[in-house]
């Protein structure tokens, strides 16, 4: 069965810095994407940032504007993990953050549902 894990939130104060990082498992053999999503209180869940991976063409990373300039993400295809190096960090970015993952072959099986890990709270006093 497929998990997403996520480590790395905490407090900050404004302007500064924290990485997320994310790992699959559950004997995975590719990931389509591999994302993360945030929501704030009484906010709907909105994209941060994704990264496709394809075995013929390099990676491809997208992200909300709002994040751009200050948030990288980044991923690990051998160890099934996304990272997310977020800079500059403002009292707005404050919410909790979700790993995504859709597009994953497995030993057994091919999924093109969207997983989900259990969200890491990210807390940026001003």
């Amino acid at each position: 069965q497929v998990q997403l894990v996520e480590s790395g939130g905490g407090l900050v104060q404004a302007g500064g810095s924290l990485r997320l990082s994310c790992a699959a498992s559950g004997n995975i053999v590719s990931i389509n994407v591999m994302g993360w999503y945030r929501q704030a209180p009484g906010n709907q869940r909105e994209l941060v940032a994704s990264i496709t991976s394809s075995i013929t063409s390099s990676s491809r990373a997208n992200y909300a504007d709002s994040v751009k300039g200050r948030f990288t993400i980044s991923r690990d295809n051998a160890k099934n993990t996304v990272s997310l190096q977020m800079n500059s960090l403002k009292a707005e970015d404050t919410a909790v953050y979700y790993c995504h993952a859709n597009g994953i072959l497995t030993t057994t099986y091919y999924s093109g549902k969207d997983y989900w890990g259990e969200g890491t709270l990210v807390t940026v006093s001003s």
